[in-house]
């Protein structure tokens, strides 16, 4: 049975595109709700809906300025998914190195002819 989208994982946080906008949209520094609604044309309620998850997995923080609630981002708690596609990124790495002397062994070849 698939999990539920508000899952507190990170993995199911980020699937979903518009929290990876807003994620996108703090990465400049901390926003209240508003203009992160009016970075992104999304109604104030859905933005309120994916900040809530966002939070749940501490990937942003809110703190409270007057009657505004000031949202940032909290990079550190991606950990998981780095970890995760640290090893797709190594295989990724080698699969360019075996290329780069492949084609490096038949630059020589050409030369030596």
């Amino acid at each position: 049975m698939a999990r539920a989208p508000t899952t507190s994982d990170v993995f199911n946080a980020i699937a979903d595109a518009h929290r990876r906008e807003i994620l996108d949209t703090l990465i400049d520094g901390e926003k209240p709700v508003g203009a992160i609604v009016d970075d992104l044309s999304m109604s104030q309620p859905q933005v309120s809906k994916h900040l809530r998850v966002l939070s749940e997995v501490g990937l942003v923080r809110c703190r409270a300025d007057g009657r505004r609630r000031l949202y940032r981002l909290e990079p550190a708690h991606l950990r998981p998914f780095r970890e995760w596609l640290a090893k797709y990124e190594r295989a990724l790495n080698e699969r360019l190195d075996r290329m780069d002397a492949y084609l490096k062994e038949v630059q020589r070849q050409g030369d030596l002819q």
